[in-house]
């Protein structure tokens, strides 16, 4: 009895094992592991657009590069279009400082205290001096912080480095996707195939509606938000936009930063308040979409990845791996759901969980 106890948690305990060792050298390599992650996900999100060419009898290698070179123009079409904006954008705010003090202490303030019955009032004098007497000390913290900024240079170099692999991993992961699947297959115990079947096709299911969705969603959230604060008037409207849309797969944190980057700029090229609400009626409508229409649609929620699980994962997993936790937050919160259900289906019809009544064995063991 023991040792047919043994024979069968072997399996499990070898692969409790492995997946500690996996843990601790993703830990360990976390900064090594950014490329090699970015191009595993990009290719699995890829990967039906390279099968699609091969079934027009493209060649894999052709069709891995084409997808690739689609896949990272888009990239660099969306950089070139936002970093731009940004860049003129974050330039106007030095020149339109001095109006946003003067908006502030003249309009905003006196509204708050009017309708709050409040006494807030802004010293200008008092912050340029406080400024001038600070200067000093700002240029010394400076001089000190260079240093470290100098040591941190390799980090710089490792993360140009991510960037120009990127694509050369992204392109060996999409032409060699196929035969590592099969190599997984193979590994398989012949008894154990069916039930992998069913768990990675459940997991390939909901990762691909899960991811493939979020993506969709982002672009469209995009260019809702992007076009919106376009037709509004406000400048680098556009870029506003997609940076919230991007951002629109942790839960309203796209468009709390829309929304606050997007205020900013329209006080600071309006200064009056028409055109500030203009701006928020963008993220209200925008925002009513997403949640109502949009990720419904498109997500669905039969995945049932709720928005406190994706920000959980989120917060622990770059908490345990940094950026590469980020990374996989998604993808993994979405396996191990999969993992749950199943684990909850295999015990709901158990024979533990089904028994009402004692069997002899432990009737007889009572009475004893």
């Amino acid at each position: 009895m023991h040792k047919a106890m043994m024979q069968m948690l072997t399996p499990w305990l070898i692969g409790a094992a492995v997946l500690a060792a996996a843990g601790w050298l993703a830990i360990q390599l976390h900064t090594v592991l950014t490329p090699f992650v970015a191009a595993g996900i990009l290719a699995y999100i890829l990967n039906p657009l390279v099968e699609k060419l091969c079934a027009h009898r493209v060649s894999r290698s052709a069709a891995s590069m084409l997808v690739m070179l689609f896949a990272l123009g888009l990239l660099a079409a969306l950089m070139l279009i936002i970093v731009p904006m940004f860049i003129n954008q974050f330039a106007n705010l030095s020149e339109k400082l001095p109006g946003l003090i003067n908006w502030i202490q003249s309009r905003l303030l006196p509204w708050i205290n009017h309708t709050f019955s409040m006494q807030i009032e802004l010293n200008l004098s008092y912050a340029l001096g406080w400024v001038q007497e600070h200067t000093g000390s700002l240029k010394s913290a400076l001089s000190k912080l260079m240093p470290t900024l100098m040591r941190q240079s390799g980090n710089v170099l490792v993360s140009i480095t991510n960037i120009v692999l990127l694509p050369l991993l992204l392109y060996y992961f999409l032409l060699d996707w196929q035969r590592w699947i099969h190599s997984v297959q193979v590994m398989i115990p012949r008894r154990l195939l069916p039930v992998y079947r069913r768990i990675a096709g459940n997991m390939d299911r909901v990762l691909g509606e899960f991811l493939r969705g979020q993506i969709t969603v982002m672009l469209i959230m995009g260019l809702i938000y992007g076009l919106g604060l376009m037709f509004t008037g406000l400048e680098s409207g556009f870029a506003i936009g997609m940076v919230a849309g991007l951002l629109v797969f942790v839960p309203y944190l796209g468009a709390f930063t829309g929304l606050l980057l997007a205020t900013l700029a329209a006080i600071l090229q309006f200064g009056s308040w028409p055109g500030v609400i203009m701006v928020w009626a963008v993220f209200v409508v925008g925002q009513f979409l997403e949640s109502f229409f949009i990720t419904p649609k498109i997500v669905g929620d039969r995945i049932g990845l709720s928005p406190f699980w994706v920000i959980f994962a989120l917060m622990a997993f770059a908490q345990l791996l940094g950026f590469v936790g980020m990374l996989l937050a998604l993808p993994l919160a979405a396996i191990c759901l999969v993992l749950l259900r199943e684990g909850a289906g295999a015990y709901l019809n158990s024979d533990y969980y089904l028994q009402t009544t004692p069997s002899v064995g432990e009737t007889k063991h009572e009475s004893d």
